[in-house]
């Protein structure tokens, strides 16, 4: 296999991913290794950073902090201190840095539609906490002044998700198996609130705009696909309407078996599907994107990186990009790293991702 090297600080990251989304021939594969905040209080944090500072490629701006260093974990993420966000949802956790769930969904009875509850501002809100944007909008400008990539996203779980969230999941699958009246109503609030965010990552002119929300079951969909459909596919097609209009790509990101929802989040606007390897099957991906639409593979943290070998998941990664990439571009990978992984494997995931990112 032929391996390219190159200096890793030299390059211009944004531009690369375009060309990958674009399918424009990337000078390497983009990849993100994300450590969740709960692995810095479940693992030595010297060890965490050696791995950081062997590998300038995935981590090229890590400077080693002091050693009493230790994340903020996020409002939704911090056990013992239940949140309960600007939607009115209050969420619970049992490990700092792990996000939590929603147990207190403040719509569960309907009564409380238009009288107890009502949508945020999203002047003062992004929907899961009070923001700032004048200083955002700050933030944003020196981003782009450094040269540095600009991803924006939407919250993860802006639309069914946040449904799910407000109703509670039994009750908003009544609610559309019933064609209940109030919920299209609440689905235009919305989807209101969320277009005032989009509009405003459409003016900051960042290099990609994000759709995140978690779709799939471990087999099958969380929805069924007439009901996404019927329901949620009209509002994703119009909230990613700016950024399409814009020539912003266009990524979104979903946990879990999402095959059968597949064609229609691609209609609906989506440039850059990020996916997961091993439920949706590396084959089955390959068969469907490859060459059409971008790929952001979300690789493996259920079997092959916590239990298996350095080897297999040299493989696993070797595997996806021989199947996936295309010299014209169309893949990029990703990884989340969460306590339960040996370091070791860790590193293997590192170092193919490093390898492997050159191969194309």
């Amino acid at each position: 296999m032929k391996i390219k090297t190159f200096d890793c600080y030299s390059v211009n990251h944004a531009e690369n991913f375009t060309k990958a989304v674009r399918f424009e021939k990337p000078d390497f594969i983009p990849v993100n290794f994300v450590i969740n905040d709960a692995c810095w209080h479940h693992y030595p944090k010297d060890a965490l950073w050696n791995l950081m500072e062997e590998h300038k490629y995935l981590f090229p701006d890590f400077v080693r902090p002091d050693n009493d260093w230790m994340p903020e974990c996020l409002l939704v993420a911090r056990k013992d201190f239940p949140y309960t966000d600007p939607m009115g949802c209050t969420w619970v956790t049992s490990d700092d840095g792990i996000t939590g769930t929603v147990k207190e969904h403040p719509l569960a009875d309907w009564s409380a539609f238009g009288t107890s509850w009502t949508i945020p501002d999203p002047e003062k809100s992004d929907g899961l906490y009070m923001v700032d944007w004048a200083e955002k909008e700050k933030e944003w400008t020196e981003l782009k002044k450094s040269g540095k990539d600009f991803h924006a996203k939407l919250r993860h779980g802006h639309t069914f998700l946040q449904l799910c969230d407000l109703r509670g999941y039994e009750n908003l699958m009544f609610d559309m198996m019933d064609e209940e009246p109030l919920l299209m109503e609440l689905i235009d609030k919305l989807e209101t609130f969320n277009m005032e965010i989009v509009k405003r990552f459409v003016k900051s002119g960042c290099d990609s705009i994000g759709y995140p929300e978690d779709l799939g079951m471990q087999v099958g969909p969380m929805i069924p696909p007439d009901l996404f459909e019927q329901y949620i596919k009209p509002s994703y097609t119009r909230l990613m309407k700016p950024a399409r209009d814009a020539g912003i790509p266009i990524r979104m990101h979903s946990d879990g078996d999402i095959r059968s929802l597949a064609d229609h989040l691609v209609e609906s606007g989506v440039e850059v599907i990020n996916i997961q390897d091993l439920v949706n099957g590396i084959d089955w991906i390959a068969d469907r994107f490859r060459g059409k639409t971008c790929v952001e593979l979300d690789i493996d943290r259920q079997s092959i990186t916590p239990y298996g070998t350095p080897e297999e998941i040299d493989d696993l990664i070797k595997n996806a990009v021989k199947k996936i990439a295309t010299p014209q571009g169309g893949l990029c990978l990703c990884y989340g790293l969460y306590p339960g992984v040996p370091l070791e494997n860790a590193k293997a995931v590192m170092d193919a991702m490093e390898r492997y990112a050159t191969n194309i």
